[in-house]
C-alpha cells in the first residue's frame, strides 16, 4: 500500500490474526518485485490501476492460482471491475473496506487449508459458514461504533471466532435433496425477464418503507438479477451485480465468491477486453431458476 498508515494499520490487522509479516512496502516496490517469495498471503491496496499494475496483478494473479497463495485486494467502486477481471476467484476483493471487512477476510484466510492441500465443503456448508462469517462483521461494526478499539480476532492459541464444525448427517441429506431436485429429465424455459423486472422492483420498494438489512437477501437478489439478464441475452458485470445485490460491494462480493464456489455461478472472460469481465448463472443455477418459476406457476404474477 503506498500510505505508511494504512500498512501499519494493516500490519497490526495481520499480526492480531496470528501471522507474521514478513515484508511490506508501497505499489511501486511491488512493480519492481520479481517474485513474492513463499508468502501464505499477500494483502494490496490499489484504489485505481495503472498500466504497470495491471501487469503486475496479472502476474501474481496467475502465479498464485498455481502456488496456492491467498490474496486480498482493496479497491474502489471504479476500479472494481478492472480488478475483478485480472483476479482469481481464490483472491478476495475488498470495496473501500472498513475494519470489520479487514477482520472477515483474514478469518476467511484462517479458514482456507494449507498449500496444495484439498479441503472441500458442501454447497450447505459453504453457505452456513458465509452468514456466520456475515454475522460476526455485524457484530464488529458494532464493537467498533460503541469504541471498542482493543476488538481482536482471537488468536491461534484460542478457539477461533472464525472456526466452523459441519454437521455430517444435515450437509449430507440437505445435499442430497438439492440434487434430486437439480436432476430431472427436461429443463424448463428460463420465466418471462420482465416478470423478474417486476419481482426485483417490488423487493427493492421495501426500502422506502423499512431499513435495507431487516430484508438483506444477497443471494436471492442476485440469482433474479442474472435470471432476467440470461432470458434477456444481456451481460452482466461484477459492479452492477454488487449494485444488485442490495449490500454493500464487499458483502457482495464475499456472496459471489460462494456462490461461484457452490456451483451457482460463473465468471466469463471478455474476448475483446482482458481488463473485463462478467458473471453468469451456471447450467445448474439456471435449470433450479426456471424450475423453480415453473412451480411458482401463473400465480406468480398474482404476487407482484
Amino acid at each position: 500500500a503506498d500510505g505508511a498508515d494504512l500498512r501499519a494499520r494493516l500490519a497490526d490487522n495481520v499480526l492480531a490474526a496470528g501471522f507474521a509479516t514478513t515484508t511490506s512496502g508501497t505499489l511501486d516496490d511491488l512493480i519492481e518485485c520479481e517474485t513474492v517469495g513463499m508468502a501464505d498471503l499477500l494483502i494490496i491496496d490499489l484504489p485505481e490501476l495503472s498500466d504497470a499494475l495491471r501487469d503486475v496483478l496479472a502476474k501474481i494473479c496467475r502465479g498464485a492460482h498455481l502456488t496456492g497463495l491467498q490474496i486480498i485486494i482493496s479497491t474502489s467502486m471504479e476500479s472494481l471491475g478492472e480488478v475483478f477481471a485480472f483476479c482469481h476467484w481464490s483472491s478476495q476483493i475488498l470495496v473501500a473496506p472498513k475494519r470489520a471487512d479487514w477482520i472477515i477476510a483474514l478469518g476467511r484466510v484462517m479458514l482456507s487449508p494449507p498449500k496444495n492441500r484439498v479441503c472441500d465443503m458442501s454447497e450447505v456448508d459453504r453457505i452456513t459458514l458465509l452468514r456466520l462469517v456475515e454475522q460476526l462483521g455485524e457484530i464488529t461494526d458494532r464493537l467498533e461504533q460503541m469504541g471498542d478499539a482493543d476488538f481482536r480476532p482471537k488468536s491461534a492459541s484460542n478457539p477461533s471466532a472464525f472456526r466452523f464444525e459441519p454437521t455430517a448427517s444435515a450437509s449430507a441429506s440437505a445435499s442430497d435433496e438439492v440434487g434430486a431436485q437439480l436432476i430431472r429429465a427436461t429443463r424448463p424455459a428460463l420465466p418471462d425477464p420482465r416478470l423478474v423486472r417486476r419481482i426485483i422492483r417490488q423487493r427493492q420498494l421495501r426500502a422506502r418503507f423499512f431499513e435495507g438489512d431487516l430484508f438483506a437477501d444477497p443471494a436471492w437478489d442476485m440469482l433474479l438479477d442474472l435470471t432476467a439478464a440470461r432470458a434477456e441475452h444481456t451481460r452482466v458485470s461484477v459492479t452492477s451485480l454488487c449494485i444488485a445485490s442490495g449490500v454493500p460491494p464487499t458483502t457482495a462480493l464475499r456472496w459471489i465468491g460462494q456462490m461461484t464456489e457452490a456451483g451457482l455461478l460463473d465468471r466469463v472472460e471478455d474476448e475483446t477486453d482482458r481488463r473485463r469481465a462478467f458473471v453468469t448463472l451456471t447450467e445448474k443455477a439456471s435449470e433450479a431458476m426456471a424450475r423453480y418459476f415453473v412451480d411458482l406457476g401463473r400465480e406468480a404474477s398474482r404476487l407482484v
